[in-house]
């Protein structure tokens, strides 16, 4: 791009055949009118994503009677401002529809002083520096600290959190090896790494650190991980696309009747992501073109990625983290550690790149974990409206997924839905986890294009019936199930989960755009066990990041990982809760390190932490 136009959209950016219908027809066009005919193919697919009718309901038989009499009453309550969190999201929105305003809302959950309890952090994005209102206040980051009872107060003045840019998302870990958890911050611009001084304060150390980024680049999610095992923690950081005001006025998407729209990402180009490798000294070095993390299409030899969302797993279970990276409108990409401090990309032969008919989606949110009897390896990730929410699960032939929503029982629910945050968690604590989404539309008008689609939309959440019996899928929980605070309707985007109040359940955050949060108590009164494990490694990875929990309760084994990224922008808590149910007792419980130790736990606390330090 050289005139301040966007360049001509591309269909899709792709490494795997498309769908053959689609292609062919958009193949003629572009070799029959040129330019013009992508310009008009861009409106027409911006126009049916918003402004179609919905697709026909795929065929699946609903739950039966039974299956839905067998969720349990495990209702949450909605206690905000009860709870002292005052923050309200400021995205800075005046009319002209510019895209990061529809993008942000990034949420932690993190014990910032080590006294146990876990703190929220709220990322803020902010006005326009062409469009500040007068004498309004420069919007911040907002940092809540949780006395334990789950009560917060705020304390982000003097923090060294209470600084203006235009926020996305969040990532919380130990990088320095100090005992304290850190922060790094994605925008818009710059992103922003601040050092847990210890007292309550953090300190930029960015420049120092090397992990600005360049300030052309829109980062979104970011997460911690040791990719060469070499006992220090890495930053993955996601870039969404190239933008400025200047593209998106240019771009100068519009609806009938309405004017200025927020658009999809087809007239922004594509970027790479980065990658900093730990130098052990408070400093990183970027390794992204040498890792192997920065892809191009093949067809055009351009940047592919429009990243949203990053998840770091190990999707083959040998002993290294690889990265899933949620893409919007192009392939979604798998990096499989080559364990030499670089990665291969895979997410085609994966089945993890495309849908079940080798196209892309708006992937937001991402989250994984081994959900049923089998312990087979799941991965959800949220798209956008009229697409199904994904669960590529591991069919056990060398990483191998299919997607199998529909099979799971969540792919005809979450049809209608936008979804951005996305996480499994048991919230019943009967050792099965569930799944949770946050919802909510890009476009404020859209009631005005497309029957049955709303702007605010309620969260969903999916009970795992995988321990009613085998295959069983997850079902979708009804307010008269778990409340109807869980289901009032938001923006949603970033979500966290943590056990804020010390009952030994998981309570619920939602973030949502240009509005509060909505903090959610989990009252569940089941009678069922639990444990709840924190665990202490070595300096250069303190708490553990990477490693997995196994538990064996009688026939059942629960297979959990410690990885606070999750979701969309945003970070769960570190400590590890695994439900047991009506059990007693564990019959056997083994933390294997991430470097690779297996010790175990002799006699964890029933209903109460327990704290394990690498022997």
């Amino acid at each position: 791009m050289t005139d301040g136009r966007p360049s001509p959209p591309p269909i899709r950016e792709l490494d795997f055949p498309p769908d053959p219908g689609f292609g062919r027809a958009i193949f003629r066009s572009l070799s029959i009118v040129g330019v013009v005919a992508l310009l008009v193919a861009a409106t027409t697919f911006f126009l049916d994503r918003f402004a179609s009718p919905l697709p026909a309901a795929d065929p699946a038989a609903p739950p039966s009677t039974a299956a839905l009499a067998a969720i349990p009453l495990a209702h949450f309550t909605e206690i905000t401002g009860e709870a002292g969190i005052t923050f309200v999201h400021t995205n800075g929105a005046y009319g002209d529809k510019l895209l990061p305003e529809t993008m942000g809302g990034g949420v932690a959950a993190f014990d910032y002083n080590n006294d146990g309890y876990q703190d929220l952090l709220f990322i803020n994005s902010g006005y326009w520096p062409w469009h500040t209102p007068e004498s309004a206040p420069a919007p911040t980051h907002a940092l809540f600290r949780n006395d334990g009872t789950g009560r917060f107060t705020e304390v982000t003045a003097g923090s060294g959190l209470d600084f203006t840019c235009y926020g996305m998302g969040v990532a919380a870990a130990d990088y320095d090896g100090d005992g304290w958890i850190d922060i790094y911050i994605t925008s818009v611009n710059q992103n922003f790494l601040l050092r847990n001084l210890g007292n309550g304060q953090f300190a930029d150390v960015t420049d120092t650190a090397g992990v600005a980024g360049n300030p052309d680049d829109w980062s979104t999610g970011a997460a911690w991980f040791d990719l060469d095992n070499d006992g220090d923690l890495d930053l993955f950081v996601a870039n969404y696309l190239r933008w400025s005001r200047e593209i998106d006025y240019a771009a100068d998407y519009r609806l009938p009747g309405i004017g200025r729209a927020y658009g999809q990402p087809w007239n922004f180009p594509a970027t790479f992501p980065y990658l900093f490798r730990n130098n052990g000294d408070g400093t990183f070095t970027d390794v992204s073109d040498p890792s192997g993390v920065q892809i191009r299409s093949r067809t055009t030899g351009l940047p592919l990625a429009k990243s949203l969302g990053v998840r770091p797993v190990d999707i083959d279970s040998d002993g290294w983290l690889d990265l899933v990276v949620a893409n919007d409108t192009v392939q979604n990409l798998v990096f499989h550690n080559k364990r030499d401090g670089s990665f291969r990309e895979i997410g085609a032969t994966a089945g993890i790149a495309f849908d079940s008919f080798g196209g892309t989606r708006g992937a937001m949110g991402i989250d994984a974990a081994h959900f049923d009897a089998r312990n087979t390896l799941g991965i959800s990730i949220g798209n956008f409206a009229n697409e199904m929410t994904a669960m590529y699960v591991d069919r056990g032939q060398n990483m191998v997924f299919a997607d199998e929503a529909l099979a799971e029982g969540i792919g005809q629910a979450t049809r209608m839905a936008l979804t951005f945050g996305v996480f499994f968690f048991d919230y019943d604590l009967d050792g099965w986890l569930d799944l949770l989404t946050a919802n909510g539309h890009i476009e404020s008008d859209i009631e005005l294009l497309q029957t049955g689609q709303h702007y605010r939309q309620p969260a969903q959440l999916f009970w795992n019936a995988h321990g009613l019996r085998p295959g069983a899928g997850f079902l979708p929980v009804p307010p008269d199930r778990a409340g109807h605070d869980l289901f009032h309707p938001v923006v949603g985007r970033g979500t966290a989960y943590a056990d804020f109040d010390g009952d030994g359940d998981l309570d619920v955050v939602i973030a949502q755009i240009n509005g509060p949060p909505l903090l959610l108590r989990n009252d569940q009164q089941l009678d069922h066990n639990w444990l709840r494990l924190k665990l202490v490694g070595p300096p250069g990875n303190r708490h553990a990041l990477g490693a997995s929990i196994r538990a064996r309760v009688g026939d059942h084994v629960l297979f959990r990982q410690v990885m606070p990224t999750r979701g969309y922008l945003s970070q769960s808590e570190l400590p590890v809760t695994l439900g047991l149910g009506q059990s007693s007792r564990v019959d056997d419980l083994t933390v294997i390190w991430p470097d690779g130790h297996h010790q175990r736990v002799p006699h964890p606390v029933l209903n109460g932490l327990t704290i394990v330090t690498r022997d």
